[in-house]
């Protein structure tokens, strides 16, 4: 089922020619090619493509698609390993059905490797999940590419039931995003914030994050601000039968990298104009209260400004002195819906950032990022700024309203 044709392995299945396409993968810090995702191309007898989907339906039984999916591998580590290249990876993927066969099965990969002499830690499986997959036959498996000295990659994360659990439960070396979050990002700024939120965490989950599906310029700088690993997609080459023009193939990353350090330098940082604008006004408040004032009092050169949504003082123990000082109603009307939120008082916000950043810096005046508040499930930015007052650190926040 396989044999050699102009200087490449192809295989056949039940009359088709079947061909290897490379699509590079590429380390953003690196500037470079890191690895290469292998994916199968068929052809008709009269030469003509047969789209991918197709041609696993004619392996709809399990002892055909096994056989398919050990005929793909076989061919992809046959015509890498035949490539001029001794460092980076080998992304294949692994059918949902080798993976729930189990190691009965798939024992045939390492003896793959060894006839070939391909070096395990080149390679990455990557394994598409399915709802009815046993979560612990698929451990099984997973670690057994892993004894095999394999990496793994879980693919489409994000897409259908795809969540952390699998994470934790299977501990991938390699997380690809699923595109659609790429393509939500492209039109929707909260959606590229969660997007950062969610490779922070697989970071945090020991995971390297791979973004494909990069198909514009704009895409790749949204890969970039996120802070993922690698990237591949359209953009930097699209899949290829011609392995050594895919392995020749290479991206201006220094253009790409100097347009996102030029956009991020053309967008002026927000909190240093906030907290020049309120600067005084805090010392207004603070020298007021070390005065004496009532605290609503006080507040007022704060309270007043249309932007700021409540006042409030927290102790050094983060706990709240007494409830916030709402503004104006008119203006800033509460949402009903949360109501339940609404009185702060004795509320313990020591783990807020901004709160430990005050309390550190004292007579400096803090300014977060746009964060989601709990006073009210609304976008907000907090100033705060720590003062002595009566023998005891205090430190005065005030809330503004971001969106």
């Amino acid at each position: 089922m396989l044999r050699r044709d102009r200087g490449q392995w192809i295989g056949t299945f039940q009359g088709l020619t079947l061909r290897t396409a490379l699509q590079p993968i590429f380390s953003i810090s690196h500037k470079r090619i890191v690895g290469y995702e292998a994916l199968i191309r068929a052809f008709d007898p009269d030469d003509s493509p047969v789209l991918p989907p197709h041609l696993f339906q004619l392996a709809s039984e399990q002892p055909d698609n096994l056989l398919l999916d050990r005929l793909c591998r076989a061919l992809h580590v046959r015509n890498f390993h035949a490539i001029p290249d001794d460092v980076n990876w080998l992304f294949l993927n692994v059918s949902p059905q080798s993976v729930a066969s189990g190691l009965q099965h798939d024992s045939f990969f390492g003896k793959l490797l060894e006839h070939t002499g391909f070096p395990p830690h080149r390679v990455v499986l990557e394994i598409v999940e399915q709802p009815t997959d046993d979560a612990a036959q698929l451990r099984e498996t997973v670690n057994y590419y892993h004894s095999l000295g394999c990496l793994t990659a879980i693919d489409d994360f994000g897409a259908g039931h795809s969540n952390f659990e699998r994470i934790w439960n299977l501990r991938p070396d390699i997380v690809k995003l699923d595109r659609q979050m790429l393509v939500r990002a492209t039109d929707d700024k909260r959606t590229r914030q969660i997007l950062k939120g969610i490779v922070s965490l697989l970071h945090e989950s020991g995971c390297l994050v791979l973004l494909e599906g990069v198909e514009t310029r704009d895409q790749a700088l949204i890969a970039v601000d996120a802070g993922v690993d690698f990237v591949q997609g359209y953009f930097f080459f699209r899949p290829s039968t011609s392995l050594h023009e895919a392995v020749a193939t290479d991206t201006d990353f220094e253009a790409l990298l100097n347009d996102y350090k030029n956009n991020k330098k053309s967008q002026s940082d927000p909190t240093h104009s906030i907290a020049s604008f309120f600067s005084h006004r805090f010392e207004r408040v603070i020298a007021a209260l070390q005065q004496g004032e009532c605290f609503g009092k006080a507040c007022a050169p704060l309270r007043d400004h249309h932007t700021v949504s409540r006042c409030y003082l927290i102790g050094p123990d983060g706990v709240q002195r007494g409830d916030s000082l709402l503004a104006d109603p008119v203006a800033h009307p509460p949402d009903p819906r949360f109501r339940p939120l609404e009185n702060t008082a004795q509320a313990d916000w020591y783990r807020q950032h901004y709160l430990r950043r005050a309390l550190q810096h004292p007579g400096e005046l803090q300014v977060t990022r746009p964060y989601l508040s709990v006073t009210g499930a609304h976008m907000c930015i907090t100033l705060s700024r720590a003062f002595h007052r009566n023998g005891e650190t205090q430190v005065l926040c005030c809330d503004i309203l971001a969106s």
